[in-house]
């Protein structure tokens, strides 16, 4: 492909991407973007595609359309300080700015704690979002923005500070080798092990899945993989055509089923902290598999990683966002997800092609300030194209279809 030189190139591929129309104020125009998030999503695109050919298969995706796929399929547009799809809020802090995600229950919960308020107590704001973050924001602003996400830390909650990340040396202090391995010359038969879930894993083993390895998607008994709770074509999407395997990783007994399973595979990608991983005596990365990938929200050593995080807050801790003269605004939906995930299947593939054992630890936050530095989209006069989705290919298998069959396939007793 001819990569884009000047900045209108760069605005006319945000433009006609889809995702372009997702950044800003609903009442006002689309806000300009960092070209670095434009670029690192194209370059990761074509480096697929480079090496999916050089394994016999074609993959062809427009690598910042994806940015776009989940709010074409759920109706979503751009809300300015509030994410796409409603759950996260950037609050102005006495100092600074902050994201918040309050999507599941437990965050909810655990607000008046974070606070410390009786304006945000549970019977305060029970039942009413809208009191709720109106207010969460007002003891936000009076409050130094690193004191408030530490405390947000301790309670396990998902909360950062815009541009608390720093960018990575090079995209390659991600990858760690870990012994020798030969060359992959074709991906038939090769197993990828998908643990994670939500977006940025899963889209990863989508597109290994399209350049020719076997996916088996595993999930936990008690917590599947939460998006099956959101729309499902997002859903079938990232999971159709893969087989999924269902364990109760409560049990002693499953456990070993998983680490059999994963003695298996070629690639593994999970998205867990490591206390999770230990807690499933799972220690990283085990031997056997050529590539082991590892997504959190914020790095995966020392107290980061314990930490929470989902695209949108990580974006921010990544200081990737727009802006105009009133206010930073998310950057399209949950960015760092689709990012990531991209960044990670065309580093599988590069490994894969050249060989060697890897551990390959990429953050969203840190994809998403590798992302954020550097001058911005010019995208007015070029005219914004609404978001899209790739077709479904087929519907994801309803949960642990495959179970019985891979294992008795692979040889693995339960």
């Amino acid at each position: 492909m001819s990569v884009p030189r000047s900045i209108d190139e760069w605005s006319a591929v945000w433009a006609t991407s889809g995702a372009a129309g997702l950044s800003g104020h609903l009442d006002g125009p689309p806000l300009d973007v960092p070209i670095a998030l434009v670029r690192t999503a194209t370059v990761a695109a074509a480096t697929i595609a480079r090496h999916a050919e050089r394994f016999g298969s074609a993959v062809e995706v427009d690598g910042p359309a994806l940015f776009g796929e989940r709010a074409a399929i759920a109706g979503w547009s751009r809300r300015a300080t509030i994410s796409c799809g409603g759950g996260t809020r950037l609050l102005r802090a006495a100092d600074g700015w902050i994201a918040a995600s309050l999507v599941r229950d437990a965050d909810i919960d655990a607000v008046p704690a974070w606070l410390d308020s009786e304006d945000v107590s549970a019977d305060a704001v029970a039942g009413d979002p809208d009191a709720m973050w109106a207010a969460v924001a007002a003891a936000v602003s009076g409050r130094d923005a690193a004191a408030l996400v530490d405390r947000a830390v301790l309670l396990g909650m998902p909360v950062a500070r815009l541009g608390e990340t720093p960018p990575p040396r090079s995209p390659a202090s991600w990858s760690h080798r870990l012994g020798p391995a030969a060359p992959m010359t074709s991906l038939a038969g090769r197993i990828v092990v998908d643990l994670s879930s939500l977006w940025a894993g899963p889209l990863c083993a989508q597109l290994l899945g399209l350049a020719g390895l076997r996916v088996i998607k595993v999930e936990s008994e008690h917590r599947p993989d939460g998006a099956r709770r959101g729309p499902p074509a997002v859903f079938d999407l990232l999971h159709g055509g893969h087989e999924t395997v269902c364990l109760d990783l409560r049990r002693p007994d499953e456990q070993r089923v998983l680490a059999d399973l994963l003695r298996h595979a070629d690639v593994v990608i999970e998205a867990s902290r490591p206390r999770a991983l230990a807690q499933w005596g799972i220690t990283v990365p085990l031997p056997g598999p050529q590539v082991w990938v590892s997504i959190t929200a914020h790095g995966r050593r020392g107290p980061a990683g314990e930490r929470v995080g989902f695209g949108d807050d990580a974006a921010v801790a990544g200081g990737l966002i727009t802006g105009d003269t009133d206010s930073p605004c998310f950057c399209a939906d949950a960015v760092a997800d689709p990012l990531t995930g991209l960044v990670a299947a065309a580093l599988v593939l590069t490994r894969l092609g050249d060989g060697g054992r890897w551990l390959l630890d990429l953050s969203l936050a840190g994809t998403a300030a590798l992302a954020a530095d550097g001058p911005r989209t010019h995208i007015a006069g070029h005219v914004v194209a609404r978001p899209r989705a790739r077709s479904v290919e087929a519907p994801a298998a309803a949960l642990g279809t495959h179970t019985a069959a891979v294992l008795t396939e692979l040889g693995i007793a339960r």
